[in-house]
């Protein structure tokens, strides 16, 4: 449940930056396609559709996305993407297996290059 609500709200911020957030519009520019997170046990699954430089999120598996990342099971997916240090998780996870890319590799690291703009800028300590 924690997986599945994790992609709805990972679709909600990218959904909502792509009508704010200047840096995550310049990551959407050009691109017109969808992509898929899901779990290999085939319980979770969301798609992102990227279109006309907004990006939408939809429940459900979708046939033919430019990439799909694929977690061994929800609980994996979730420590994955909650990882403090999220590329090592990542690499460890694709490595071990219990992660799986199809599709374009190069899309998949847009996508991981797309993350950095949708976290709130930390605001330095005013010094007095």
């Amino acid at each position: 449940m924690k997986f599945r609500f994790l992609l709805w709200m990972l679709g909600r911020m990218m959904s909502k930056a792509s009508k704010t957030n200047p840096a995550f519009q310049k990551q959407l520019d050009g691109k017109d396609l969808t992509f898929m997170l899901h779990t290999l046990d085939g319980k979770v699954a969301r798609h992102f559709v990227v279109k006309n430089n907004r990006l939408e999120s939809r429940s459900g598996v979708v046939q033919n996305p430019a990439f799909a990342l694929g977690f061994r099971d929800a609980a994996f997916g979730y420590n994955t993407m909650q990882a403090k240090n999220k590329q090592l998780a990542f690499m460890q996870g694709i490595q071990d297996k219990n992660i799986q890319i199809q599709g374009d590799t190069m899309l998949v690291m847009w996508f991981q290059g797309m993350m950095k703009h949708l976290m709130p800028k930390k605001s330095k300590p005013k010094t007095e």
